[in-house]
């Protein structure tokens, strides 16, 4: 079988969500926050790196800790302190910088390395020409950064968290800003603002009634892309699940609604609404990177019954007239075609995952079991057992795998996990049945049956019928 990527498309211990991609020199790394399996919070980790070469995406290689929380003056551990979403950009010095910020402090911090994904040192917080940070003169808070250096040169940060509601003690004293996202100039030092922020026309909850944004107002995660000589502002909507874009002819003001690029439960794409999400609901983040002149959408998935073990995505994504077509989630995402219609694959890579009565948003507080079925690990890190797999897929749950393709196959078997008595149904997505699968017996086992299908590309939804909670191990195509 040749090398193949997957969603998630880092190994399955590690939780990288927020992700950034950048293109340097020929890579592509990306630059996230970094959850830890099963976390009390967000984002408890040190910043890490993973990269693969532009024209292939299957290789991902491991960068390590690029900058450690202990770094920053204000990187105390605990989970008041946590190190949120950063972004990247190479200046015009040649040097990358690595915009961050630490708990509800309302300060942006940089770093700066001579490699994209070197050894980066604190270098200090954006501020005023004046030397005050921002963020200390009554701002709203300074939230989810995004730099993004312009091809005449000009550097531009933007900054915002639109929630309503919220009380101050929850922002740590600051006010939202309710008017969207918000936008500075940086001098060539990249710490210096040349002046006040102004609002570009992203419109948050307060004000979006009856205009574009109406129903997927600016929330947080700003990032900005540039193609075809048009501005992109890609951003999390106030539903969470769901990465919006805006477009303008400058970066710095007027954009205008464009769409949804994605949502982690496939809500919008075909009229699908969130009571019928294929995917657990939560928060995310990412954004857009052109490559060889195909476009792909990065975004973090949620598991383990809680918002704090999150993982990286990406699928391939159309832009038809310079407007983007919403992408479906699948497991295939970044390999570019169907994945082999032969061999193992592990139940993690499961694109849409519900039980009997769906799915529901997760939270900050784990929810038992009772019928949902969901992501987790036995291990508590890549060196302690660290596969991920689908545990209590019980009677009436769904996993579904997009897409392979299948050609003379004629066995299809699952690995369980636990005391299981009944079968599991396989069909293609759209109702025709491409095997069943009796389960009888308890521990570690594998069950088979003939495959009935036919050859072509093929989803293919696993649901299982019958008594037990097993944990699903993997599949075999054979």
């Amino acid at each position: 079988m040749n090398k193949q990527v997957f969603n998630p498309y880092l190994p399955s211990f590690e939780y990288i969500p927020d992700g950034e991609p950048h293109l340097f020199d020929g890579r592509v790394y990306i630059y996230g926050s970094h959850d830890l399996f099963n976390g009390v919070s967000f984002c408890l980790g040190d910043y890490v790196c993973w990269s693969a070469p532009e024209d292939d995406l299957t290789d991902w290689r491991y960068e390590g800790i690029i900058y450690r929380r202990s770094q920053d003056p204000n990187g105390k551990r605990g989970i008041l302190n946590a190190m949120y979403a950063p972004d990247v950009c190479r200046g015009n010095d040649g040097k990358y910088y690595l915009y961050y910020f630490i708990g509800y402090r309302g300060l942006i911090s940089v770093a700066v390395c001579d490699a994209p994904a070197g050894k980066y040192e604190f270098l200090g917080f954006v501020k005023y020409k004046d030397g005050t940070p921002i963020g200390k003169k009554n701002e709203p808070l300074q939230f989810d950064p995004s730099v993004f250096v312009d091809d005449d040169g000009k550097a531009y940060l933007y900054t915002g968290f639109a929630p309503v509601g919220y009380p101050a003690v929850l922002l740590g004293g600051h006010k939202p800003s309710l008017h969207g996202a918000m936008c500075w100039e940086l001098e060539d030092d990249m710490l210096t603002v040349k002046g006040g922020f102004k609002y570009i026309g992203i419109k948050g909850k307060t004000e979006s009634a009856n205009s574009d944004y109406e129903g997927h107002e600016f929330f947080e995660a700003s990032s900005m892309r540039k193609f075809g000589g048009k501005y992109y502002f890609i951003y999390s909507s106030y539903e969470g699940h769901e990465l919006c874009y805006a477009v303008s002819d400058k970066p710095d003001g007027d954009f205008k609604f464009g769409g949804t690029l994605v949502s982690i439960g496939d809500v919008g794409l075909n009229g699908r609404t969130k009571k019928d999400a294929l995917n657990y609901l939560g928060n995310t983040h990412g954004s857009i990177i052109e490559l060889n002149e195909k476009y792909y959408v990065f975004y973090h998935r949620q598991t383990n019954r809680h918002q704090f073990s999150r993982q990286a995505c990406a699928e391939r994504i159309e832009l038809t007239d310079g407007r983007y077509i919403q992408a479906e989630t699948t497991s295939c995402g970044l390999n570019g075609s169907a994945l082999n219609g032969r061999g193992t694959y592990s139940s993690h890579i499961a694109c849409n995952l519900y039980g009997k009565n769906g799915t529901y948003t997760y939270g900050v507080i784990k929810k038992p079991r009772k019928s949902y079925p969901y992501f987790t690990q036995y291990g508590k890190d890549r060196e302690d057992n660290p596969d991920q797999h689908i545990a209590n897929f019980c009677g009436g749950a769904t996993a579904v795998f997009k897409y392979f393709e299948i050609l003379d196959i004629k066995n299809i078997s699952v690995t369980l996990r636990g005391r299981v008595k009944g079968n599991i149904a396989v069909d293609d997505g759209n109702g025709k049945t491409l095997a069943t699968i009796p389960v009888d017996g308890k521990g570690l086992k594998t069950y088979s049956a003939a495959w009935i299908g036919e050859n072509g590309t093929h989803a293919l939804k696993f649901t299982f019928h019958g008594k037990g909670r097993p944990d699903f191990i993997s599949f075999t195509l054979e």
